[in-house]
This record gives structure tokens, sequence and C-alpha cells, in this order.
């Protein structure tokens, strides 16, 4: 069962080892709900080996995640129910209609039939997927790909959204469209993103977690990325820096 908390994500201490490299390296922070959080970093710093953690996708070398107060090693599928997850790049059935293959997550998932049939209106028009909803998902630009992949990970109404480069892809107008889309998500779940986009940060975020080289090197408000100049680019280049 899990312990009352009232944070939605909880990194403790987080290390993951391969061999000698420690890919991160006692990674701690909190996160309560209704927050939009960035995690930042340079190629390599950790973040998608700290969010294959928090998903369970990865077991950490020591350390504890947990979701919701359940510890995501020991009550995996307790913590998967509350986990919305985007990868970057995640699989999709290319032969499968967007329709489709959410209806089959959905089964797979175990929801009702009259709970998937809602879920699906409401992602369709959520993800801006109607006027493509019966084609195959292999004849969808990238984008558009995308933008499936953002309903898979919102279908059965998830608090916690784990999301790797959720614009990647996009055009200007569907970048502003989910970005407008994950501020108002942020006033109910608790939503991390991983970005390299500095204005979306700026655009969506009220706090930012920057990892260098496996390790925490900055966890505070936009404004502590941008420092006294507001100068977000430099700042995160003065934080990245090979020490």
């Amino acid at each position: 069962m899990a312990k009352e908390s009232p944070m939605m994500i909880e990194a403790r201490g987080l290390s993951k080892y391969y061999g000698e490299f420690a890919a991160i390296d006692n990674v701690t922070f909190s996160i309560p709900s209704g927050k939009v959080v960035a995690f930042l970093g340079p190629n390599g710093a950790g973040k998608s080996t700290t969010m294959k953690i928090l998903t369970g996708f990865l077991n950490p070398s020591k350390g504890q995640a947990l979701i919701g107060g359940f510890d995501v090693h020991e009550n995996r599928i307790a913590a998967a129910k509350l986990i919305g997850y985007l990868p970057e790049n995640g699989p999709l059935y290319l032969d499968m209609s967007p329709k489709a293959l959410l209806r089959h997550v959905g089964e797979v998932r175990g929801l009702s039939q009259s709970y998937i049939r809602e879920r699906l209106d409401y992602v369709a028009v959520r993800c801006d997927l109607t006027h493509v909803w019966g084609k195959p998902t292999g004849k969808l630009s990238r984008g558009y790909r995308q933008r499936v992949g953002m309903a898979q990970a919102l279908l059965h109404d998830p608090k916690v959204l784990i999301l790797d480069e959720p614009t990647s892809g996009l055009d200007p107008n569907q970048v502003h469209d989910v970005r407008e889309l994950l501020k108002s998500l942020g006033e109910t779940k608790t939503v991390i993103l991983s970005t390299h986009i500095l204005q979306e940060v700026e655009a969506v975020c009220s706090r930012v977690i920057l990892i260098n080289e496996g390790r925490i090197a900055l966890d505070g408000t936009v404004a502590d990325l941008g420092g006294p100049t507001h100068d977000m680019e430099g700042r995160f280049r003065q934080l990245t820096r090979v020490r």
C-alpha cells in the first residue's frame, strides 16, 4: 500500500551504474501535484535514464523512485496506473489507425469499453487527431505521430505525465497547441517534461530541474535558470560545462 505523501513524483538518491560508469548519481527531487516541471540537461546528462527509472522501465542501482507514494520497483503496476509516459520517438503500430491503436491500448490497460469510448473522444479532440483518426499511423507525419503518442499517454487520465521531448517534430502551430494543453493539464496533474527548447520552459513550466553529468546542477524557478541577466542559454551553458 502506498504511504500518504503530498508529492506525486519522488526521486530519492537515484543512481544507475553500468560497470564503473555512473549514468546518474544520487539524483534527488520531489514534485507535488499541479506542477509542470522542466527536466533539462545536455545530451547524455542522464535525463532519459532518470525518466526510465521513474516509469519503471529501468531499475536503479541505488535509491528509490516513487509515484503517488508507490515505490515503482516494488509496486510497478500500481505506479504504472498513475503514469502517462511519452518516450522520445516512442514505438507505434504503424499499420493501425490512431483510433484502432488507442482502442487497443485501452483494452490492454483493462479499461471498460464505455470508458475507452469516452476517452477516445477526449484525446481525439485534445490532441487534434480527428481528421486523421482513421488513417494508418504509418502514413502520418512525424508531428501527427507525436500527437498519437501524446494521446496514448493521456488515454487513461493519469495523475502523472512524464514526457520526453513532447513537441519534437511539431510545426509552430502544433507546438503552441501542445504548450496550451500542457498548461491546462498542469492545473490538475503533475507533469515533468524533458526538452531542449528553452522557450518552451519559459512558456509552460514553473520550475526547472537541470541535470549535468548524472547529477543535479540546478533545482529552482525558471528565473533561476536565467539568472540576473535573464540569459537562459548562457546560464544553461555555464551550468553544463564539463567539470
